[in-house]
């Protein structure tokens, strides 16, 4: 294969550099396109532009492989704890002993917040939806830690902000939950390990020993890997931007969690239930809603399955499937919308229109299911999600300042009035 392609523009043919990376992607260099022809690219919504060279995640779609700094994805869930897929993300390499029990202790450390910041939350208004308040409580961090906000720190410095926003995403997360319920606060137990604590710190309540089920916690440490990178999506492709700006990490991890908010990203869980939600208020007609489904003329569409980028099937939906099912068995829940999570699933796994275009349950279905199982409100979903994603957007944030990126700065075509004089307003 040639090391260049030809553009050909009014005759004039421009040769272009080709880029291969490790795994044998195959794309064209264009960054000294417009400086060589004087035109642009256009490709809305990026879908087909390699912003960076990462080294991160590894994502086949067609084949539905999905790779964390070379590691199965399959192998990581069965075998790690989420905050060794951290380090890996983080560091580039699995820990070992050692290095595992320091990056734990050092995270333990930093699981308080500023006593202060109890007052944020007091002042946002009684059922605030979860992700506005993680947002601001993650942007406000960079004011109790001011010197995060220098460029070009040291590296021992850059590493205890990481450390401080691992350890505190989970506390932040959880008093979101406990000030929209109108709980009391629980501080962290340090004793348990990370997924424990956080479950602490949602479901206790004082005075009261919070029984820690093991099928629980292994299901929600098997989400947070699974949702922990996802190559250059919609949240992380923000959190490289706002970065390129030379912004605070806590400001563009802010960033990353309002991006992830949408429903097309990170809110698609919340949107599973709030569709089995709908099919029930209809009365629960399955054959009803699956036609429609099948019908492309109406406008429903079923949430949570099939997925923009795995064409065949979503690697993580097979591994959080045993989980679901797991879940589900213990806790022996009669919930209508989980009967029909369960129909449907059956239907999406078996009915040809579905297999035939792809639409097989993905991890935002099985993800909303067990949060559903377990007693966690819907608009908590997409803030779960951003506590397993958080290592990948600093590990994304890390290599873009490792690498010196410029600022991000995408270019347009303008189909807008061409000149023309201003006219008096009495004219008009």
């Amino acid at each position: 294969m040639s090391d260049t392609a030809k553009i050909i523009v009014d005759d004039k043919t421009y040769e272009l550099p080709l880029v291969r990376g490790t795994e044998n992607e195959v794309a064209i260099d264009i960054s000294k396109l417009r400086a060589q022809t004087g035109i642009i690219t256009i490709d809305p919504g990026f879908k087909n532009t390699g912003s960076t060279q990462s080294a991160i995640t590894f994502l086949n779609g067609e084949k539905g492989e999905l790779r964390y700094r070379g590691y199965p994805i399959e192998q990581l869930a069965e075998n790690s704890d989420f905050l060794e897929v951290a380090y890996l993300l983080l560091n580039g390499e699995l820990p070992n002993h050692e290095q595992k029990q320091q990056f734990e202790t050092d995270v333990t450390r930093h699981t308080l917040i500023p006593e202060d910041m109890k007052q944020f939350y007091e002042a946002f208004p009684s059922h605030a939806h979860a992700m506005g308040i993680l947002s601001s409580m993650v942007s406000s961090l960079s004011t109790f830690y001011p010197d995060s906000q220098i460029p070009n720190r040291a590296k021992e410095d850059v590493q205890l902000t990481i450390t401080r926003l691992i350890a505190k995403l989970p506390t932040l997360a959880a008093l979101a939950y406990k000030s929209n319920m109108n709980l009391p606060y629980m501080y962290p137990d340090n004793s348990l390990n990370y997924v424990e604590n956080f479950l602490y710190m949602m479901f206790a309540v004082p005075s009261e020993k919070y029984q820690m089920d093991p099928v629980i916690v292994d299901a929600m440490n098997k989400l947070l890997i699974l949702h922990a990178d996802h190559e250059q999506n919609c949240s992380t492709s923000t959190v490289r931007v706002v970065g390129s700006s030379q912004a605070s990490l806590y400001s563009s991890i802010s960033a990353g969690v309002s991006a992830l908010w949408g429903p097309l990203h990170g809110g698609a869980n919340q949107a599973v239930i709030e569709m089995l939600e709908t099919i029930i208020a209809d009365g629960g007609d399955m054959d009803k809603w699956i036609n429609k489904a099948k019908d492309k003329n109406d406008p429903f569409r079923l949430m949570g399955f099939g997925h923009r980028v795995y064409k065949n099937f979503d690697p993580r939906a097979k591994i959080i499937k045993k989980a679901c099912d797991d879940v589900l068995n213990k806790l022996g829940i009669n919930d209508k919308a989980l009967e029909i999570a369960t129909h449907l699933e059956e239907v999406a796994l078996k009915d040809d229109y579905f297999v035939e275009r792809g639409l097989y349950p993905n991890v935002d279905f099985y993800s909303g299911i067990i949060y559903r199982a377990i007693g966690i409100p819907t608009d908590m979903f997409t803030a779960l999600f951003a506590l397993g994603r958080l290592p990948g957007w600093i590990a994304q944030w890390n290599e873009m300042v490792d690498n010196k990126e410029p600022i991000g700065r995408p270019r347009q075509v303008y189909v807008g009035a061409t000149k023309r004089d201003y006219v008096p307003i009495d004219q008009r």
